[in-house]
């Protein structure tokens, strides 16, 4: 008898290692709205020679922009890029000016140190 019991615990056991569970949960929908923003920003420093920017438009799978940075050969390099749904990255680059390479001024031998006496940092008593 025991053994009829053991041996019907094991086929319970193997027929419910068989099945699997189910889950009767829903696929999930995304809980946001398509992307949409609007924003540009721009740098323009003459003592540092800064001169940069950036400008950018997107509405669901659209975006459209640009961006532009002075090089330090003088030129203006000025990007626009746009992405269409899944068309990828596409850009158009541009340069305005010419670039300007000075004459690097010659130096005849290392710079020379200069040294002052040290200031004292202590006051004596007598």
């Amino acid at each position: 008898m025991q053994a009829l019991v053991l041996a019907a615990l094991v086929v319970a056991a193997i027929a419910l290692s068989d099945s699997h569970p189910t889950y009767g949960y829903p696929v999930p929908t995304p809980a946001y709205a398509p992307a949409k923003y609007d924003f540009n920003y721009a740098v323009n420093d003459p003592p540092s020679g800064n001169d940069f920017g950036h400008q950018e438009t997107r509405d669901g799978a659209n975006t459209q922009g640009s961006y532009y940075v002075l090089l330090p050969d003088g030129r203006l390099q000025r990007v626009t890029c746009t992405v269409n749904g899944d068309s990828g990255y596409v850009a158009d680059v541009t340069y305005e000016g010419e670039a300007q390479y000075p004459t690097p001024q010659t130096s005849y031998g290392p710079p020379q140190p200069s040294y002052k006496p040290p200031t004292p940092s202590y006051a004596y008593f007598s």
